[in-house]
């Protein structure tokens, strides 16, 4: 008989004025990471060195909090328990941010972080097979709705990008895929080692992964551009993946992932913004229409609802 696991926080917790401006905070800066990754392409980098340079600058960090923090419950820990860590790290960061960097030379940054977006109607599909756990219509209405809005604002893309706007808005659908098996994979694992340790152990894993797979098929020479990337470069391992990543983590813990879950619809829009006033890119009316179907398709999709 399949165990349900125990839920990694409660979504009971009251909101704290400290803990909405960490997750408002932790979404926004999350959200600059696409425009960076965009502001870095101008100066003709691969994917896969760019993503080097971000994760060799987030190691440290994550290193060190996960030397110095240690896990929550370190006497019920197996070896098992440290391979899942493995494995969701090598999913849920090392693939999603792979696949999102490599989509990323095909689509705009606002398109991605729409995709993105839709990690939460994944998870629910994906719960429904692995946990087994019913799907009610209006989370299916809601899902058919989310899907809806990417087409309405993918259709307004086409007729701006070129013919590979179609195999970029997959691999960005791929990362947002692995994210969710992480975070579907992560319930069990969370209460054991702590939200923030375990986020840490997970990054980590992810930077050694980036590592390895640029020795095998890269190994071009890393420095050999201007100072400009390795500048955006830290900007973007700090600003938004090592801040953010336990800005996020605490405020899950501190208001519970259904209230946090309803400061994500901050993200595509922030990203937007920014990807405007930066990137010049078109925020066109058709898009906007688009952006606000994925929200409340998402949202519906996401609202917790009585078993």
């Amino acid at each position: 008989m399949y165990n349900k696991p125990k839920p990694a926080y409660t979504d009971n917790t009251k909101i704290t004025g400290s803990a909405l401006a960490m997750g408002v905070l932790g979404v926004i800066l999350f959200s600059t990471k696409a425009v960076l990754v965009k502001l870095i392409y101008q100066f003709d980098i691969n994917p896969m060195p760019l993503l080097l340079l971000r994760m060799l600058f987030s190691l440290p960090f994550f290193l060190a909090f996960a030397i110095f923090q240690g896990p929550k419950q370190q006497k019920t820990i197996r070896a098992i328990d440290y391979f899942q860590v493995f494995l969701l790290g090598f999913l849920g960061y090392y693939l999603a941010s792979y696949f999102d960097f490599l989509g990323l030379q095909y689509i705009e940054a606002s398109l991605e972080r729409i995709i993105l977006f839709l990690y939460p109607t994944i998870v629910i599909l994906i719960s429904r097979f692995r946990l087994k756990k019913r799907i009610s219509k209006p989370q299916i209405l809601a899902i058919v709705i989310s899907y809806i809005g990417i087409a309405v604002i993918f259709g307004g893309e086409l007729g701006i990008s070129d013919s590979h706007a179609l195999w970029g808005a997959f691999l960005v659908f791929c990362s947002a895929v692995t994210y969710a098996v992480y975070l579907v994979g992560s319930g069990q694992l969370i209460p054991k080692f702590g939200i923030l340790t375990y986020t840490a152990y997970a990054l980590s894993v992810s930077c050694v992964c980036v590592i390895i797979h640029y020795l095998l098929t890269d190994r071009s020479d890393l420095w050999q551009y201007p100072k400009e990337v390795y500048f955006l470069a830290m900007i973007m391992a700090i600003f938004s993946t090592v801040i953010p990543s336990f800005l996020v983590s605490a405020a899950i813990k501190r208001m519970g992932a259904a209230n946090f879950s309803l400061l994500g619809s901050l993200g595509p829009i922030s990203t937007i913004l920014m990807a405007g006033i930066l990137l010049g890119e078109e925020v066109s009316l058709l898009k906007g229409v688009g952006v606000i179907i994925v929200i409340v398709g998402v949202y519906v999709a996401s609202k917790k609802r009585p078993e």
